[in-house]
């Protein structure tokens, strides 16, 4: 019997096989004479410049129209607006697509890009953390954007500045890098020993609570990587491409502030040259800073006594007046007395001491995993990560010449 029925499906194998190659096609069943675009439609200038641009070469879809279906349910969202759609689409593809694709040929993006985009207008916000989502990739193909209608519209009589490039990183281009780099770790794993160099003190209930300087400290570049090794490893990524220098020299001050491993200083120099920072920079805020050790109020003795171990920034000081309304919970409960005083980064650098111990984790382990980070990017995926910070920092310091030359706004029909 079993020799019967092999031989029966060798000979259906066989009349299969003859069969195909014996018919001749007839014309499709399907109407081909459909356009890929409808003309009829009030949007189909844009839809026409979206198949052209994204369809064509990358099998890209751009939903732009609210898409009910698709959406998270847990939040109440908003369409976002037809104009921003449109500029969010030619920033996508000058400063994303063609910024990988420069880098890492025609075929990369075409292979690995995400191939649905979701335009949200509004904030998915959480009132149970007071947290927001900025963006969620879904299953290594779709990214979904929120918060569009809050980007600054087009409108050449009132350029861009770099405090507006700095929104758009900050609600945009951060979380775009951030979720492509799920995409690609979820394509290809990144090291477990990444995750090992803070493995202890990873929150992913709590780490909202956690302020810029704690995370800092403890070698995050935001407190949301203390979330989990994920996040954590994608942030850094995305950190090194969007970030801009204050926020990096920010960063390594409070990382810094607790004390130094020894070959860190040279390690610190390194990244900032990598970064494109100048650390000499006259008047920037990190030639002229003062530290504060941090002292915690002791409810016995009705006074703030009590060391937390903490050294931090002054932008986080706060006295009688509030100083940065980011920080009003910790007025009542915390007071700062000066440390000491720089007017220079390098000069804070090379002589702020070496440290063993716990506190001194925060620079250390922010440079392992940039280095392990970065490393796998390239070795990877041939991607070299500083190279594609600089591509980007270029292009968006070219973006009022972009938008009046290259971008054209359609109107609704």
């Amino acid at each position: 019997m079993k020799n019967t029925l092999l031989y029966i499906m060798s000979m259906a194998l066989v009349l299969t096989v003859g069969s195909c190659g014996d018919d001749d096609f007839t014309a499709s069943i399907y109407d081909t004479n459909i356009p890929a675009v409808d003309t009829t439609k009030s949007t189909a200038e844009f839809d026409q410049w979206l198949y052209d641009n994204f369809v064509v070469p990358y099998n890209v879809e751009v939903q732009y129209k609210f898409n009910q279906p698709a959406s998270d349910y847990s939040f109440k969202l908003a369409p976002a607006s037809y104009e921003r759609s449109q500029l969010i689409a030619h920033f996508i593809r000058y400063l994303f697509y063609d910024v990988y694709t420069s880098q890492a040929g025609e075929n990369f993006m075409k292979q690995y890009g995400p191939r649905i985009f979701h335009f949200i207008g509004s904030s998915g916000y959480s009132p149970r953390t007071g947290t927001e989502v900025l963006g969620t990739a879904s299953g290594g193909v779709k990214i979904t954007l929120y918060n569009i209608n809050e980007m600054k519209g087009y409108d050449l009589s009132n350029p861009w500045t770099g405090r507006d490039i700095e929104t758009l990183n900050d609600r945009v281009f951060h979380t775009m890098h951030h979720e492509f780099s799920h995409i690609l770790h979820q394509t290809k794993s990144y090291p477990v020993t990444f995750g090992q160099v803070t493995s202890g003190t990873y929150d992913p209930i709590d780490w909202f609570e956690r302020d810029s300087v704690e995370s800092h400290r403890m070698g995050y570049v935001t407190h949301y990587a203390s979330s989990a090794n994920y996040e954590d490893f994608v942030e850094t990524l995305s950190c090194i491409i969007t970030d801009t220098p204050y926020r990096w020299m920010m960063r390594l001050i409070n990382a810094t502030a607790n004390g130094l491993s020894a070959g860190d200083r040279e390690e610190i120099f390194a990244l900032c040259d990598s970064l494109d920072i100048d650390i000499d920079a006259p008047n920037a805020h990190w030639n002229d800073f003062t530290l504060y050790d941090e002292m915690e109020y002791n409810s016995q003795s009705g006074a703030y006594d009590l060391p937390t171990g903490r050294v931090v920034l002054d932008v986080h000081r706060n006295s009688e007046e509030v100083i940065n309304k980011d920080y009003t919970k910790y007025v009542s409960r915390y007071r700062y007395t000066e440390k000491q005083k720089f007017t220079s980064f390098r000069t804070f650098v090379e002589t702020w001491p070496y440290t063993t111990g716990e506190n001194v984790a925060g620079a250390t382990a922010l440079l392992k995993k940039i280095n392990i980070a970065t490393t796998w990017h390239n070795e990877r995926w041939g991607l070299h990560t500083f190279a594609l910070r600089h591509d980007v920092t270029n292009r968006q310091n070219n973006i009022n010449n972009y938008l009046a030359n290259e971008v054209v706004i359609y109107g609704l029909k």
